[in-house]
């Protein structure tokens, strides 16, 4: 017998461990299922490589914000800095726009993938491993694409299409328009298969249609670039697939189509300088034109053939000042063109360049804002105008485009102010050649203003020239450092690390499901459960035992259930009063089903082993009687219910033999009764103990489960001892705080607790009951 203290602070590591250690065989089976899945998955993966590239991109800077010269100090005094647009940053994010994507995708027919399907493992086909090329030549609109594959199969070499999804199955001709439902396309022979590089072949495939958008977004998940090194400007591309063709094919892509829009972007500022510098041209020529007609007109006229006069001293003296004339004229014809293009220009174009104009200040300020313009034209391919970036970029731009503006109206005043100086030095030369006639003077106007627009109009070809030097020759911005390779050993699957995982697997998941069988048991399984819930002793754990087994203790009987019994009965000596015979024990549980008239039954045998006892068992639960099914061959006339109810029935009449043992009588509850309660409290029960404590050493009282009807308390007060019988998986945890209340209350004295049908690993004392007596 064992009193529980209900200490909640003692923690019992073996109580913890048992419900797992009881199932060990469960973590030897996950752990087993576990790997053969694991070793299956291995089997069936197909292996992915991880595909790498480098490129350098040249004249990138690392750092947001730098500059140079002149342009830097503006951007500085003027707070655009910050938005460098050559950083590599920016370049980083280039290569993961959705537009390069959709170049890869359009350029390379990625929207069809061909799977062949004779293998366990679907494997995809790409480039020469493909048998036939599949091209999607437009996309129907609101249509959409297949969710599931087609099937492309041979019949005597003549394709067949079909898909279950839209119930098609149809021949095709290679190089024929063929409509479906999503798209037109064509299915053409590949004209680069390599037999011997596929090796064995079936006439089956799988084709899987994707949307234009939907194929670019895979690519941009599949591509990762990042910096080969945070001081370098080298880009790593990587892609993990398990088709090294596709992906060598994809990156490759990814770079033709990065430096085509990188030359586009360059040609751009160049194209617009040229249109200018046409226009220009012809402007400059007609000019020319009419000045080289009034100069032939003038000299008809006057009928002059010779100017160099008399003058030849002044005029070698004014020769300078009409050369700083002539430069300065040229000059302010740049300036005023430009700043006149400047005010017609609608939008955020680029500025011509590189016309000719000595002012630093300006070049520099319009090389900045052809940048700002580029770089903004390149964010709204993927961004939209009020995006913050796109945003900021623009008022930069406004702000870069007043700068221009100032600076060419200050060049224009500078320009203006030193060719007044000297225009007036040239007047005050003019004035002393008062012999040359003024026929020479209009003459030499002409001439000059000849001279200025043929220097113009040579500096305009000039300048041409070289414009279409630079967009005939345009190197790639990102150079190949490293051409796309294909890593030694697969990236996955990961045999180890699998089967690690499966391993851990195995083990967790049979500990999760113990855990949470256990978490959410609220049955009582074993002692050790019953300990933590109440402070009530517990005198027995009564094993179960198979339905093809005895019920009953027999004489002489060494079973596992005959020994638990003997325990008990020695426990009970404990409980009862001391020096006291004639014992009048009860033997109650809180619901039905819960083993109590098993346990009355058992006790009642067990205590007859002795030579001496004489022992009686009553069955008190005259609402559902039970004590008849363990003698179902007696046909008691009379009964307790009979001998409550009628005064003239002796204790004698409702007395019956057990047939198995002579020592042990039993009084049947008799008749189900309309009203058991005013029997069992009408006196006569305390009146038939009383005879019975004469007769007998012990009365084993089976009472009414407690929790389901008040029976039992109206008589308890003639227990001696009170055993309270819970079941192992039967019994709620919560209907042991009824029996705790119904203690503290005064209800029940002098109580104990048996654990009935306790499975052998749940035994308190381990399963040894019976060990050395079952092999006598």
């Amino acid at each position: 017998m064992e009193k529980n203290t209900n200490n909640p602070s003692e923690f019992d590591i073996h109580a913890v461990l048992k419900p797992y250690l009881s199932k060990w065989y469960w973590f030897l089976i996950g752990v087993f299922i576990a790997l053969v899945l694991a070793f299956a998955y291995i089997k069936t993966s197909l292996p992915i490589y991880n595909v790498r590239s480098a490129v350098l991109i040249k004249d990138a800077k690392k750092s947001l914000g730098a500059s140079v010269g002149d342009v830097g100090v503006l951007e500085g005094l003027s707070g655009f800095g910050g938005m460098s647009t050559n950083s590599i940053e920016n370049e980083l994010e280039v290569f993961k726009t959705k537009k390069l994507a959709r170049d890869i995708v359009s350029n390379n027919q990625l929207q069809v993938s061909i799977y062949q399907t004779n293998d366990i493992v679907e494997k995809e086909l790409f480039g020469d491993t493909s048998p036939v090329a599949i091209h999607i030549i437009n996309e129907k609109k609101n249509k959409k694409f297949p969710k599931e594959p087609f099937l492309l199969r041979f019949e005597d070499s003549q394709p067949v299409l079909e898909s279950e999804e839209y119930n098609i199955s149809q021949k095709v001709v290679f190089g024929r328009y063929i409509s479906l439902p999503f798209a037109n396309i064509i299915i053409a022979k590949n004209r680069l298969f390599d037999s011997e590089k596929v090796g064995k072949i079936g006439n089956q495939f799988k084709i899987y249609f994707n949307t234009l958008e939907g194929a670019a977004s895979s690519i941009q998940r599949l591509v990762q670039v990042d910096l080969a090194d945070k001081d370098a400007t080298i880009i790593n591309l990587s892609l993990n697939y398990p088709q090294t063709d596709k992906a060598k094919k994809i990156l490759k892509s990814l770079i033709d189509s990065y430096n085509k829009d990188a030359i586009l972007d360059k040609n751009s500022e160049s194209q617009k300088t040229k249109e200018f510098i046409d226009q220009r041209i012809v402007k400059i020529s007609r000019e020319l034109g009419d000045v080289e007609s009034e100069k032939e007109k003038f000299k008809t006229d006057h009928k002059i053939t010779d100017l160099m006069t008399e003058s030849k001293i002044n005029l070698e003296s004014s020769s300078d000042a009409r050369k700083k004339q002539l430069e300065l004229g040229a000059q302010f014809e740049l300036n005023q063109d430009l700043i006149s293009y400047l005010n017609r220009q609608n939008g955020y174009q680029v500025l011509p360049i590189n016309i000719g104009l000595d002012n630093s200040e300006s070049n520099n300020n319009i090389a900045a804002y052809n940048k700002l313009v580029i770089e903004r034209n390149r964010l709204l391919e993927n961004a939209t105008p009020q995006n913050p970036i796109v945003l900021d970029i623009t008022q930069q731009i406004d702000s870069m485009k007043k700068s221009i503006e100032e600076s060419l109206k200050k060049n224009k005043v500078a320009i203006q102010l030193a060719l007044d100086e000297y225009i007036s030095e040239q007047n005050n030369i003019g004035s002393k050649i008062t012999k040359i006639p003024y026929q020479e003077k209009l003459f030499r106007s002409l001439e000059r203003q000849q001279q200025i627009k043929e220097n113009l109009y040579l500096l305009l070809l000039q300048k041409r020239e070289e414009t279409a030097i630079s967009l005939a020759v345009v190197a790639p911005k990102a150079r190949v450092v490293e051409p796309a390779f294909v890593s030694d050993k697969p990236v996955a699957p990961k045999k180890i690390i699998i089967l690690l995982l499966s391993l851990v697997f195995g083990c967790l998941l049979p500990f999760v499901i113990i855990y949470l069988k256990e978490l959410f048991n609220t049955k009582i399984s074993s002692k050790d459960d019953l300990k933590l819930l109440t402070k009530i002793p517990i005198v027995a754990e009564i094993p179960a035992i198979s339905k093809n087994i005895d019920h009953l203790v027999k004489r002489n009987d060494f079973s596992q259930l005959a020994e638990s019994f003997r325990i008990l009965n020695t426990n009970i000596d404990f409980l009862l009063p001391k020096n006291a015979d004639n014992n009048v024990i009860f033997v109650t549980s809180s619901v039905k089903g819960e083993g109590k008239t098993f346990v009355s039954m058992n006790l009642a045998l067990t205590l007859t082993n002795s030579s001496r006892n004489k022992v009686v068992i009553i069955g008190t639960d005259i609402r559902n009687p039970q004590l008849q099914r363990y003698n179902d061959g007696v046909n008691p006339g009379k009964g307790l219910t009979e001998y409550l109810y009628d005064d003239h029935i002796t204790v004698d009449e409702i007395l019956f033999k057990n047939p198995s043992n002579d020592k042990c009588d039993i009084i049947y509850s008799g008749t189900i009764p309309p009203n058991p309660t005013e029997l069992l409290t009408n006196g006569r029960l305390g009146m038939l103990l009383e005879e019975l404590k004469v007769r007998y050493n012990y009365i084993i009282v089976d009472t009414a489960p407690l929790l389901l009807v008040t029976d039992t308390f109206t008589f308890v007060k003639h227990a001696d001892l009170e055993l309270y019988v819970t079941r192992a998986n039967f019994t709620d945890k919560k209907l042991i705080e009824f029996a705790n209340d119904s203690v503290e209350t005064g209800k029940l004295n002098n109580v104990a607790f048996i654990l009935n049908d306790v499975t052998k690993q749940n035994f308190g004392y381990g399963n040894k009951y019976g060990y050395g007596y079952n092999n006598k």
